[in-house]
């Protein structure tokens, strides 16, 4: 369940740290604790809470997870949920970060599908004169390669949309397209979902009444507001193509029944006519003069063809066969 728990002091990385002794590192005014723990037991976040004095309502969502991205401020600690994303086999997969944040402490908490941040971790410790700026900047570093995660996420959404848009205009209309698109829509709204809400959590940690947050790293939260906006604006256009390709899609389904109906009222038509003509002469009348006539037979056959074969030259060339 504790996948790191070190001790930093200016920047750099000092010691590993037992967590029943992470107490005694927070009384040193220079120090501060970074923890990482992967799906804890109720038990050990118990021991957590005690440890940095959490409020029991960030330890319940905690351990439950499947919460909505938000930011709370409990005090003096900022409890902060993020949606993690990743391709697994073509499939968009989702898990859950959740984040406590202290002047001199920070905890990750990671649920269902999450890669690790040991490479978070190692690039902040290649940089002590950025970790040197507290536990704000470790913030700043997960949130940034939380959000860099989407990217090639939405890529391959996109490349899936540029190849539903093929399939719409250069093959026949299959039941499996429309079904993959209705699916692929649904993924960009889950997305969507996972990214919205942070751009009102970047734009409140960009402010000044949050104290946790000291005054040096405030401004790298704005880069990650960036990259939020971007992706929210790739979804938005990604998106508007699924809902036109969806519509395109319904036109040519349009089309192909209307061309289906043409050819069956084409054909209706040339069977017509001799079905015409014969039930006419099937009436079995007494007096019909063209029974008794010799070429009446041969000329009714010829008649029939014949109009047969100008209805079916017209209906070829004005497409409806």
């Amino acid at each position: 369940m504790v996948v790191d728990c070190a001790e930093y002091c200016e920047g750099r990385r000092v010691a590993n740290v037992a967590i029943e002794n992470v107490r005694e590192v927070l009384k040193k005014s220079d120090r501060f604790i970074w923890i990482g723990l992967h799906e804890p037991e109720q038990a050990m976040l118990k021991t957590i809470q005690l440890e940095f004095n959490l409020h029991e309502l960030a330890i319940e969502d905690a351990l439950r997870a499947h919460q909505r991205p938000k930011i709370e401020a409990y005090g003096d600690t900022l409890f902060i949920v993020l949606r993690t994303v990743h391709l697994q086999d073509n499939r968009v997969e989702f898990g859950e970060s959740h984040i406590f944040l202290g002047s001199n402490f920070i905890v990750t908490v990671r649920h269902g599908h999450s890669s690790g941040y040991a490479e978070v971790r190692a690039r902040c410790e290649s940089t002590p004169e950025m970790l040197r700026k507290g536990p704000a900047f470790a913030l700043y570093a997960l949130m940034d390669a939380i959000v860099d995660q989407f990217f090639p996420v939405i890529e391959f959404l996109q490349e899936e949309v540029t190849d539903m848009e093929e399939k719409i205009f250069h093959e026949k209309y299959r039941r499996d397209v429309t079904t993959r698109i209705y699916r692929l829509k649904r993924q960009l709204m889950d997305v969507k979902r996972a990214v919205s809400p942070l751009i009102d959590m970047c734009n409140r940690l960009l402010r000044f009444d949050l104290k946790v947050i000291d005054d040096a790293a405030r401004p790298y939260f704005r880069d990650v507001y960036d990259h939020t906006i971007r992706i929210n604006e790739m979804l938005d256009s990604s998106r508007e193509l699924l809902s036109t390709a969806l519509e395109a899609n319904l036109s040519m389904i349009s089309i192909s029944q209307s061309e289906v109906s043409k050819r069956f009222a084409g054909w209706a038509a040339l069977i017509g006519i001799p079905t015409m003509i014969a039930g006419i002469y099937g009436m079995n009348f007494q007096f019909m003069p063209e029974l008794t006539w010799r070429w009446g037979y041969p000329l009714v056959l010829v008649l029939t063809t014949v109009i047969c074969i100008v209805l079916y030259i017209r209906f070829k060339k004005s497409g409806w066969l």
